[in-house]
């Protein structure tokens, strides 16, 4: 059975209402936490009571921190400061689907465990394992990790899961987009049948309630937030653009309005790629992060970007869950995701905490009808305003690939003299018309031809006789007589 939580039926709570250990509220109000987020005060209780939870929320209202800190909270009494494995062996398991996700859960969790002697570790692919390897031989009690990377841990048998006690699944609902579910069975399987399950996720579907009644057990539901809401604190406009003026319109935004720290959302690695280097030419500092890059390569962009050297990240939906950046003010969508529900967690990264923030849109005539799907899941019109961009920045903007083709092949020809393509003669715009045939020619033609005909016949004796060290028949004389 589950039991359903309202946030309203919740006052609202200082962390130090709920029994947390003393390391922990000193980690709190270093970071300058004093208050609980609604759904911090309904999922903590419940978590450190050891009941199984189901809590959802819309993104920025500190879901991280509603399972992380009673989760800590549980483990404190298995902290040692031993240096022996046999004293740290795996404990809880946090899954989250993006290794930006979980790089992003495991900087949460040690800065929350700082002061106690809690071991914390984070796998994920597209890095070196050998270093993921040593740090799980040295024993943990918390590890962070996506599923395919903690599946190629299982398989050397370098990380053993018999004794986890609590298991997390953070955005759940992105790890069965992605096509996890097959990888979370199998470590499920391995974990005990003993155990605390918990599920969070920006939005709750038929899926994710198939999903918690196979690993939880009747779990409290906590939904804090109306299905695919977005923050009241984020102000979204769409501006209607031409394809063509996609990129002036960008740099229009960042120049007039002065913008930094800004994400800038596409749906393809190339145009991450081609819009980033366009913003580099025009001196800003920009980042590009995308599938294609390697993980050391996405690492060192985010960090650029949250210490502030980089002043725009463009990023496709592999950073929309998860990425956490303090006091982002805008975000902007250069393209419209086709699945609505991706436009909900692209703006979630803006407003956060509390904090204001905008989110703009730009689309043009066909892409409108994403535009109106969006408006359909969030139940919200997004208002719609007009951008009056500058000659200036208009002649900036690329031209259609038709006419870049044609603008490139003409100057080659200025250039090229010598590509121009020869006049045509007008011999070749006439009409065919039979010639006259010339009687004394049409007969040497006629001997010639006879000849031809009379050489090849006499030409025609079986040569692959010869070739094959014999003689023609008709070149064997008949043998002499005695007679």
């Amino acid at each position: 059975m589950t039991d359903t939580s309202n946030a309203n039926a919740e006052s609202v709570k200082s962390f130090s209402e709920f029994g947390l250990h003393p390391d922990l509220l000193t980690a709190i109000s270093a970071s300058g936490y004093t208050v609980a987020t609604p759904i911090q005060a309904q999922a903590i209780p419940a978590i450190i009571d050891g009941r199984d939870v189901m809590g959802a929320a819309q993104t920025g209202t500190g879901k991280t921190a509603a399972f992380t800190l009673p989760l800590l909270h549980r483990l404190m009494p298995y902290a040692s400061h031993s240096t022996s494995p046999a004293r740290h062996p795996v404990r809880a398991l946090i899954l989250a689907p993006t290794r930006e996700l979980a790089d992003q859960v495991a900087d949460s969790v040690k800065r929350y465990s700082e002061s106690c002697p809690l071991r914390v570790a984070v796998v994920f692919g597209g890095v070196d394992i050998s270093a993921q390897k040593e740090e799980l031989r040295k024993g943990c009690e918390l590890v962070i990790a996506t599923p395919g990377r903690l599946l190629d841990h299982i398989e050397q048998k370098t990380i053993n899961l018999s004794q986890v006690n609590t298991l997390v699944l953070d955005e759940a609902d992105r790890m069965l987009d992605m096509g996890f579910l097959p990888d979370l069975e199998r470590i499920v399987k391995l974990l005990p049948k003993s155990r605390q399950s918990l599920l969070f996720s920006a939005t709750f579907s038929g899926e994710i309630r198939k999903l918690a009644r196979s690993f939880l057990k009747s779990p409290i539901e906590i939904n804090v937030a109306p299905q695919n809401a977005t923050a009241e604190n984020v102000t979204q406009i769409a501006y209607p653009v031409s394809g063509n003026n996609k990129q002036a319109a960008v740099l229009y935004l960042l120049k007039s309005r002065s913008l930094s720290q800004v994400i800038i959302f596409v749906n393809t690695k190339i145009g991450a790629s081609r819009l980033t280097r366009e913003l580099v030419k025009e001196g800003i500092k920009a980042e590009s992060i995308h599938g294609d890059k390697s993980q050391i390569e996405r690492i060192k962009a985010l960090d650029s970007f949250k210490s502030g050297e980089t002043a725009v990240l463009v990023a496709t939906d592999v950073a929309a869950r998860g990425l956490d950046v303090a006091g982002l003010p805008c975000v902007i969508n250069v393209d419209l995701p086709f699945n609505p529900e991706d436009y909900v967690h692209r703006i979630g990264r803006t407003g956060r905490a509390g904090a204001s923030g905008e989110a703009i849109a730009l689309f043009t005539e066909h892409e409108e009808k994403l535009l109106e799907d969006i408006e359909k899941l969030i139940k919200v019109k997004v208002p719609r305003g007009t951008l009056n961009i500058p000659e200036t920045f208009q002649h900036r903007s690329p031209a259609s690939a038709d006419s870049r083709g044609r603008g490139k092949g003409e100057r080659f020809k200025r250039t090229f003299p010598a590509s121009r393509p020869a006049p045509i003669d007008d011999f070749f715009f006439k009409p065919y018309e039979p010639s006259v045939k010339d009687p004394h020619k049409e007969a040497q033609r006629l001997q010639h031809e006879q000849k031809w005909m009379e050489h090849q016949a006499t030409a025609r004796q079986p040569q692959l006789a010869i070739l094959l060290g014999g003689r023609p028949k008709n070149n064997i004389k008949p043998a002499e007589s005695n007679d």
